[in-house]
């Protein structure tokens, strides 16, 4: 797909340049009045970002109140109603559709309403689009956990999406994988609209990986890496909420096939220490092997961590976390099996995600 401007990055002016204002930012919000006020806040200490642009989607909380009370501190802040959602649209794909039809610079920035952006994040995105000829920037966010449970299941995940989407395969344009984080995801105008923007993945449920392949595939670079030190999030405050937000994505995420969802759950489930503790209640030398072999998974996992910048005391949720991911996993394949998928309210009928069309 081609690009009225060969090169438009060679128009656009420094990111240290002052007065360069080139980011329409974009936040879909959904009865996120807990988090609101300190993602736009973050977002008004960007210098390159022109616009924040709140959209409002159905909430039944104070998130409208919260963002008017901002607007009066925040000049360039804005409140949009998404009205009504169409059939065969996720929310968050249609709050982010309306908002670009109110933004009116050459970069787009998405990010969710519970992220908090370190004060040169967009400037260092914007950089790293110049440097790589990128049409797409995305962070990984710092991941915030302070329950067992999200110390336990989100490192885990995020280090088995490492495996599957490294960051080296992701920026490769040789290589066919793609990857996005929508917690942080910049990109140009222009390549968005040739794309079909949030149009043409508007029943995708994981909208920023579609958008990720999409670019890939009509020839733009995309960057993908961490966003430590950069931009935050503390994704899920409940169990339920955490339980609800993986059984949405993670088969999809994880291939979105049975098999591969089968794979997975084998490859992660301590299965053979568990059959020697069990049988090692009658004969005590298997007991002693099952219980080598775990701790031996454990230490694995505790050097994976410390290799994904994780802190290494994390090790100690090694247990809960190994069974809760394929726990997890089956309920969001029986969940995609079934052909319905409930989040924040909403309950959507899904396809087959485009990674496996």
């Amino acid at each position: 797909m081609a690009c009225d401007n060969p090169n438009p990055l060679a128009a656009i002016q420094p990111v240290d340049a002052p007065g360069a204002l080139l980011v329409s930012a974009v936040v879909p919000a959904r009865n996120e009045e807990l988090v609101i006020a300190a993602c736009v806040e973050s977002l008004a200490r960007q210098p390159p970002i022109a616009q924040i642009l709140v959209v409002n989607d159905q909430s039944s909380d104070r998130t409208a109140d919260i963002v008017r009370e901002s607007m009066k501190e925040i000049p360039n802040l804005r409140l949009i109603d998404a009205g009504r959602l169409p059939e065969g649209w996720v929310g968050k794909n249609h709050a982010l559709w309306v908002g670009v039809e109110q933004a009116t610079k050459p970069w787009l920035l998405f990010t969710d309403a519970d992220a908090i952006h370190g004060a040169n994040s967009v400037a260092r995105a914007l950089q790293i689009a110049q440097e790589q000829q990128a049409a797409l920037v995305s962070f990984s966010p710092e991941q915030i956990s302070r329950n067992w449970y999200e110390k336990a299941l989100i490192p885990f995940i995020y280090l088995r999406l490492a495996r599957k989407f490294s960051y080296n395969r992701v920026n490769d344009p040789v290589s066919p994988i793609a990857a996005a984080n929508g917690q942080f995801l910049l990109i140009r105008r222009d390549v968005y609209d040739a794309m079909g923007g949030h149009q043409g993945v508007a029943g995708e449920v994981l909208e920023d990986v579609a958008i990720a392949l999409r670019v890939k595939r009509a020839g733009h670079r995309i960057w993908f890496g961490s966003g430590k030190g950069l931009v935050r999030t503390r994704m899920y405050r409940s169990f339920e909420a955490m339980w609800e937000g993986w059984k949405k994505n993670l088969y999809r995420l994880m291939g979105g096939t049975p098999w591969a969802a089968f794979r997975e759950m084998e490859s992660t489930l301590p299965w053979i220490p568990i059959l020697l503790i069990l049988f090692g209640m009658k004969f005590p030398l298997l007991l002693f092997l099952g219980i080598l072999l775990l701790i031996a998974r454990q230490t694995i996992y505790g050097l994976d961590l410390a290799r994904n910048r994780y802190p290494f005391s994390l090790i100690f949720y090694y247990v809960p976390a190994a069974f809760l991911y394929p726990a997890v996993l089956w309920a969001s394949y029986r969940s995609h099996v079934k052909g319905r998928i409930s989040w924040k309210g909403r309950e959507y009928s899904i396809e087959a995600p485009e990674s496996v069309k």
